[in-house]
């Protein structure tokens, strides 16, 4: 741990070089130096650093700004563009892209190299690489900020506060990241099985057990012409299902209807004829005539003769006595 951090102050070598950044050619012209020397010392005794009176940091506000006047330039003006030109690919790693800076700007001012002040750097480094993070965060829709963030193992909190979001929303996003692991893990058993199979088994296997299609596509490996493909000879199956389905579903039917009157034979036409008559003493409701035909296994052509055209009976009967 850093005297910074448990102090709460930022490092006194930072803040040095802060308030250089602010001197201008006139503060250091003559008798103006001694002046702007001692005006940086009180600026950082009042945040909290002993300068004006502690010999070795009065000793290193002058070397800097000795350094400055020497390079032409405030050291923080090189660090801070350096900083500012980094993009978030450059910095996947923001170990190696301190490391690169420190080469870079480090020949004019070898001192960003010391033990005490490297750690400093590769934390500005962090943080640059953080807000370049926040920024795409905010740019993307929906929870994919959110993902970026999580995914680059930022702590809830910063995710929280830079996001403006409740710790509700993230726990959400947390959970639906939890079940779609869950969901990638069981699709790999799952191909695990099929290590043997064709690309076009594995997609059938996969969608017959609820695989999304882009996660098919992601976890086998499968172009979309092999996603169409499947899905094509699924859909005929499908139809060829379906049409099985409705010609049994018609089968049945007539079967439960029975024959055509003219396929009735005479004798069966007589028994029928005799239940019907019987049915019809017991009731003259169209539903509920139907309904006792059907109980007893009465053809529903016969049936249709009797509720609409009731005296055909007498013709039908006739007819099958020959």
């Amino acid at each position: 741990m850093t005297a910074s951090e448990t102090t709460g102050k930022g490092p006194f070598w930072l803040s040095m070089e802060e308030q250089i950044l602010d001197l201008g050619s006139q503060d250091l012209s003559g008798e103006k130096l001694e002046a702007s020397i001692h005006r940086i010392a009180g600026e950082l005794d009042k945040a909290g650093y002993n300068v004006s009176r502690h010999g070795g940091n009065l000793m290193q506000l002058r070397w800097a700004v000795d350094k400055m006047r020497q390079a032409g330039r405030p050291l923080m003006k090189d660090l801070n563009a350096a900083i500012t030109a980094f993009k978030l690919e450059d910095l996947v790693d923001p170990y190696l892209a301190a490391n690169k800076l420190l080469d870079d700007i480090g020949k004019t001012w070898p001192e960003l190299r010391s033990p005490e002040r490297r750690p400093d750097v590769i934390e500005m480094v962090e943080k640059a690489k953080l807000n370049l993070l926040v920024a795409k965060a905010k740019a993307l829709p929906g929870d994919k900020g959110i993902r970026l963030l999580l995914a680059e193992n930022v702590t809830s909190k910063v995710i929280t506060d830079k996001l403006e979001i409740t710790d509700q929303t993230l726990a959400q996003v947390k959970a639906e990241i939890k079940k779609e692991l869950a969901e990638r893990d069981r699709v790999a058993t799952l191909l695990e099985k099929l290590a043997d199979k064709s690309s076009e088994e594995k997609v059938r296997h996969l969608f017959d057990n609820n695989v999304s299609e882009a996660l098919i596509i992601e976890m086998a490996k499968v172009d979309q012409s092999v996603i169409d493909a499947v899905k094509m000879a699924m859909e005929e199956e499908l139809k060829q299902k379906q049409r099985l389905a409705e010609e049994e579903a018609a089968q049945k039917k007539a079967e439960a209807e029975g024959p055509a009157l003219e396929d009735i034979p005479p004798d069966k036409m007589l028994e029928y004829i005799e239940s019907i008559r019987e049915i019809m003493e017991f009731s003259d409701v169209e539903k509920e005539i139907r309904t006792m035909c059907e109980q007893s296994s009465i053809p529903k052509s016969l049936v249709d003769v009797a509720v609409s055209e009731p005296d055909r009976l007498d013709e039908l009967e006739k007819k099958a006595e020959g």
